[in-house]
């Protein structure tokens, strides 16, 4: 029996990397002779950041139907559960241990669960990165990333993009691995794969797209924009780009669904204001002034340029709810000003939908322009603008988008991190 442990954010929580690490679980758990072990944080950063993390609204769960098992050990906050991570995995002796590499702050504790663990050679630990450059870096952050990732046995990488900072990051150019999971064991060898497209939002075939089209007072086409809100996704930009559609065309909606990532507690509670202060303070010290979001406010935007058809969901969206979205819009917007291997974009190829990004980061790498989906430049509204009017002109056809997601499944994904430890039945 293969023994796999992932540990990563389990489902209580928000966002993307939680769902990343429950898919990969699933997919994993899926595969024969296999058992998986989530090993979950309870806190994954310092209690002084005034934000919400976990999910304390979606009623469906995502491993009901699972073997799979969960257990919420670890404390960002508690040197105790440091200690308890490493015993209970080595108690688990699983042969491979993936740790999702998300969050820089977050290496405080992992370097020491990772050395730990490094000394029983017998562990593959593997690094899913999905990043290397943190968005909103910090001098600590940079520091963290690279002593964290020193010490990880085989790193996995979501595209190009990701493996070249790797490599520039240590100064060394890594060997990669084949596609296939063939590799050396912890040997910080890569293996470049890909974001896999999300399958734990279910399509729904009596989806009455235009009925709820009705509902929401949407127009024909329907632009999405989806998930937390955050500087380098560049909703700033495309609020202004659409309304200069609008300027063109009447026949158009704007479908924005997501969190302001640090507007997520009560700002006018006493703890929240003295976690901002201290907050602050740190932030002065680590953050370059540029990076800092915490002001971010592109929604404002809306009624400063006296935006029609924009229709804001500004709470969070619970699971159940998601595919409604996804299944009345016809193309999500990714004009990111910075590009990381993006879940928006794997969950929006679950809804064949067709992605309208910038050329930047790995963009150019995942979207073919013109074939499954468009490429505006950076910071050009015009050239936005362009892109989405080339989606209605010229709609892509879904069995592109089909062919695209049939390649990134998380079966193909698993299949090349399990390579290397055969079952029986091979």
């Amino acid at each position: 029996m293969r023994k796999v442990v992932c540990l990563g954010p389990g489902p209580i929580f928000k966002g993307g990397i939680s769902n990343y690490n429950v898919s990969l679980a699933k997919a994993i758990n899926e595969e024969p002779e296999t058992e998986v072990h989530i090993i979950s944080w309870t806190e994954q950063y310092p209690r002084i950041i005034p934000r919400k993390y976990k999910d304390e609204v979606s009623k469906k769960k995502f491993l009901d139907d699972t073997s799979i098992n969960i257990e919420y050990i670890l404390n960002f906050n508690k040197l105790s559960t440091w200690k308890k991570t490493i015993n209970r995995i080595l108690e688990i002796n699983p042969q491979i241990v993936i740790i999702q590499w998300a969050i820089a702050i977050q290496g405080i504790p992992l370097n020491y669960v990772i050395k730990k663990l490094k000394k029983h050679g017998d562990i593959e630990i593997i690094g899913d990165l999905h990043f290397i450059i943190q968005k909103e870096g910090s001098i600590l952050d940079n520091f963290l990333t690279k002593i964290t990732l020193s010490s990880i046995g085989t790193y996995i990488t979501h595209s190009l993009k990701t493996y070249d900072e790797l490599n520039l990051l240590f100064n060394k150019k890594h060997k990669l691995a084949k596609e296939n999971g063939e590799r050396e064991i912890n040997t910080q060898q890569v293996l470049n794969l890909f974001h896999p497209v999300y399958k734990l939002f279910k399509v729904d075939p009596s989806f009455d797209k235009q009925k709820i089209k009705n509902e929401l007072g949407l127009k024909k086409h329907v632009f999405l924009f989806f998930g937390f809100i955050r500087k380098y996704k560049g909703l700033h930009n495309v609020i202004p780009a659409f309304h200069m559609l609008q300027q063109k065309r009447d026949d158009v909606s704007l479908l924005i669904c997501g969190e302001e990532f640090w507007n997520t507690v009560d700002q006018r509670k006493i703890s929240v204001k003295l976690k901002k202060f201290i907050f602050g303070i740190a932030k002065k010290f680590l953050l370059k002034t540029k990076n800092d979001e915490s002001n971010y406010r592109p929604l404002d935007l809306v009624d400063k340029l006296g935006v029609k058809n924009c229709h804001v969901f500004s709470d969070f969206i619970p699971n159940e709810d998601v595919n409604k979205y996804f299944q009345v819009s016809d193309a999500i917007l990714l004009f990111y000003s910075y590009a990381t291997p993006s879940g928006v974009e794997s969950l929006s190829y679950n809804f064949r939908l067709p992605v309208l990004a910038t050329n930047v980061g790995h963009f150019p790498e995942t979207v073919n322009d013109g074939v499954d989906g468009f490429l505006a430049e950076k910071d050009s509204l015009q050239s936005m603008v362009d892109t989405m009017i080339k989606s209605i002109e010229n709609p892509i056809d879904k069995k592109m988008i089909d062919k695209k997601a049939h390649k990134m499944s998380w079966k193909n994904y698993a299949k090349a991190i399990l390579y290397k430890y055969p079952c029986s039945k091979n």
